[in-house]
């Protein structure tokens, strides 16, 4: 298809009997942040939390009444899987849809709930496109492709009509997240050849990079293995017709990664007060980096937050990465010696910064390894700055900062048993959070007994909890007990706790 035939499948698609004008809204924290004026078109608030119903009904209102009464059937990792339900509940007609195993069950729910048929197979997405071709030629049901469809591309390029209607010639730059590259050959399409001035930049997660991939080989290539953390563009193998439309319409491809998703996330949710899912941070980690490396200002860079069908239970993790994406936490390990004061003298190098994790477990009398989250305000500069002091008090340091196998695993697993402990007794403290309380806690606690055992972990609330192990000589109890009396923290006794007894005594 010729693109200048797209302006007019863009112009005349039928999105809007189901889709949303959806607003264009500046992102005032981030534009003060990164000295650019950032829009967001707010694809999140559709009905079903993502532009994907636009090419879904669009390419559905476009079939003839045969096709519609054989019912349709697609492919998709959860979001294309509402469009097609919606779009078929709307026309009556039956949907079977087919999702990875690993689909999130907050869009399995949502699909079943619009009354379409779910059939759950594979790991991922070219695993349920696989069975959802099978399941069409057995069945007769028409294949509603989830990108790489002339009008499902059309329905998606509605949003860059939108843009320029919004945003009227005031655009320096749009960001478009890429999976399979349906959303970003219409967007690109249509703005490009009514504005070529303005660039046009896809945003793909460093282990799903298939159009930037395929953009440097020259054709569409299918990757070995994609990361499923952002599942909505957890593609192997861009479409033939979204690889041609991008490779002359689109200006450049940035990659992320997990950590700056997560931290895109974070700041859209601090913009908006709204939560969108792996997917619809891409573009937010996208034009950040891309402000970093270029260093423009004063432009207006749109970005697109393309969906929020993301599970609850996932936001903890988001959480604890975003830190370390936006350079706000450093994770560091270090070696103290086993001696009283070292703890302490090694919070005071420190400083009064936030501590977000400490863990700590005696091994022998010589010296003791932690693991430290410690918040930062200055990202990079004050890492290295913070690394070279510890080092120069003396305390051998090691930034884990960037090390997946410590941010996934090692911080927590920290502990276990300590044969050479034989007087332990375990407490649960609180206090109330602010920097430097950690320290201020330490110096509480003193150093007439060794801790043994000590974690701590900056819950994001109103008081910190800390689990202490302290090695205290019998003839010592009562002493330590009026101690702990006088300190003013509550406090409670988990010597006899069965998690202790079976895991850390």
């Amino acid at each position: 298809m010729n693109p200048t035939d797209y302006l007019d499948l863009i112009r005349n698609a039928k999105v809007y009997d189901v889709a949303l004008r959806s607003a264009l809204e500046p992102a005032l924290n981030l534009s003060a942040r990164l000295n650019n004026r950032i829009l967001m078109k707010r694809e999140d608030l559709q009905p079903v939390f993502s532009f994907k119903l636009r090419g879904a009904y669009n390419k559905i209102a476009s079939l003839d009444p045969e096709q519609l009464t054989r019912g349709v059937i697609c492919s998709s990792a959860g979001n294309h899987a509402q469009g097609v339900a919606l779009a078929a509940k709307r026309r009556g007609i039956r949907a079977c849809i087919v999702m990875p195993v690993t689909a999130p069950t907050i869009k399995t729910d949502a699909v079943r709930a619009l009354g379409a048929e779910v059939v759950l197979f594979g790991d991922a997405y070219d695993d349920a496109y696989a069975h959802a071709r099978e399941l069409s030629e057995r069945e007769g049901l028409v294949f509603i492709h989830p990108f790489d469809d002339p009008a499902v591309i059309a329905g998606q390029g509605t949003i860059g009509m939108e843009i320029l209607d919004q945003a009227g010639d005031n655009i320096d730059a749009i960001f478009v997240p890429i999976g399979g590259g349906g959303l970003i050959a219409g967007i690109a399409t249509y703005v490009k050849q009514l504005r070529p001035d303005i660039r046009i930049i896809g945003v793909e997660p460093e282990d799903s990079a298939a159009m930037k991939e395929a953009l440097a080989a020259g054709a569409p290539v299918t990757l070995d293995h994609v990361g499923i953390f952002a599942d909505g563009v957890a593609v192997r193998r861009v479409g033939d017709e979204t690889f041609r439309l991008c490779q002359a319409f689109v200006d450049d491809v940035i990659t992320v990664n997990t950590d700056q998703i997560c931290a895109g996330i974070r700041d859209i949710f601090e913009d908006t007060r709204s939560i969108v899912e792996p997917a619809g941070g891409l573009t937010v980690a996208g034009v950040k980096k891309y402000v970093a490396e270029t260093r423009v200002s004063g432009q207006t860079l749109v970005t697109i937050n393309c969906g929020a069908n993301v599970n609850f239970d996932r936001l903890r993790h988001i959480a604890e990465r975003a830190a370390v994406g936006e350079e706000t936490e450093m994770l560091l390990a270090a070696e103290i010696p086993e001696e009283p004061g070292s703890f302490r003298r090694f919070c005071e190098t420190i400083g009064r910064r936030g501590i977000t994790e400490f863990n700590y477990r005696y091994a022998d009398k010589h010296k003791a390894h932690i693991f430290v989250g410690v918040q930062l305000t200055e990202g990079l500069p004050e890492r290295l700055f913070l690394v070279e002091r510890l080092r120069e008090a003396g305390f051998p340091v090691e930034d884990l900062s960037d090390n997946e196998m410590a941010k996934l695993h090692v911080r927590h697993m920290v502990g276990g048993r300590s044969p050479a402990v034989s007087n332990e007794r375990m407490f649960r403290f609180e206090f109330p959070e602010r920097p430097g309380a950690l320290l201020d806690f330490l110096n509480a606690i003193g150093t007439d007994w060794n801790i043994s055992l000590f974690h701590y972990r900056n819950h994001g609330s109103d008081y910190g909890r800390i689990l202490a192990g302290i090695d205290v000589p019998q003839e010592d109890t009562d002493e330590l007990e009026a101690h702990l009396a006088e300190l003013g923290y509550p406090h409670w006794e988990e010597s006899d706790n069965p998690a202790y007894t079976m895991f850390l005594s």
